[in-house]
């Protein structure tokens, strides 16, 4: 067996195919754009307007596009739905993807609830719960399940991918159980890194990372400091004491 390991995202450089990481998780951004304009009726649009819809740079656009193949037309830009369809058939999303969600929470139930999944490519097959007092309780047009029922919807619905919204603390049995059953790509919601062997994809969202992201540019924004000053303590015997860290990482 395949030794487990720490998948972080954006850790591959670029796929197989010679794309880089980097332009394949923009891929979706371009679609999303795309989407809107041809909702709004647009039928062509520039290197330039596709970048704003998207927010990046056009140059970065044309690059990233160019991996996928020339569907350009210069002084013409680019035919929204022609684009629209190959980077959808590019990520896969032409396809239906049947998809299991386990631990159903706050999150779970937020998740279980978003109807944007099924206009994407997404078939939520199964929610999934080790609470009994969970299971059988309907949301939407779905009842929640057994989690022990696990393997026989995986090989029943031929699911491929995986969403985690437990706790930290059973996220790494469940991620265990859900590659021993077949599943080849998870999506990480848990608070926790998670180990998978090679050949399994894992993505992680972790929001509290993303709040203390926007937190850092808002206190340079600021000009303030967000932690107090540490005072300096005198050196005992030529050494310094270690001094504890000052904050801590959530979710880490």
């Amino acid at each position: 067996m395949t030794p487990a390991r720490s998948r972080r995202p954006g850790a591959p450089t670029r796929t197989e195919r010679g794309i880089p990481e980097a332009t394949v998780a923009r891929l979706p951004v371009y679609l999303r754009a795309l989407t809107a304009l041809s909702d709004s009726g647009i039928a062509t649009a520039s290197s330039e307007d596709l970048a704003t819809a998207a927010g990046v740079n056009s140059a970065k656009l044309r690059k990233d596009l160019s991996y996928l193949g020339s569907y350009g037309t210069r002084g013409v830009g680019y035919d929204v739905e022609y684009l629209r369809y190959q980077i959808a058939r590019e990520i896969g999303v032409t396809q239906d993807w049947a998809v299991v969600i386990v631990g159903i929470g706050n999150l779970g139930h937020a998740l279980a609830n978003y109807s944007g999944f099924g206009t994407r490519g997404f078939r939520i097959v199964a929610l999934l719960d080790a609470d009994p007092t969970l299971v059988g309780e309907r949301i939407g047009d779905m009842v929640v399940r057994d989690f022990a029922e696990l393997e026989e919807i995986v090989a029943a619905d031929r699911v491929s991918i995986g969403v985690i919204t437990t706790p930290a603390g059973p996220a790494q049995e469940v991620c265990d159980r859900l590659v021993s059953a077949g599943v080849t790509s998870i999506l990480n919601f848990a608070p926790v890194v998670l180990s998978v062997p090679d050949g399994v994809d894992i993505r992680k969202v972790d929001l509290s990372i993303e709040l203390q992201i926007l937190a850092y540019h808002e206190q340079r924004k600021s000009g303030e400091a967000a932690l107090p000053e540490v005072p300096e303590l005198p050196a005992m015997n030529g050494v310094v004491p270690d001094l504890p860290s000052v904050g801590g990482g959530v979710g880490a």
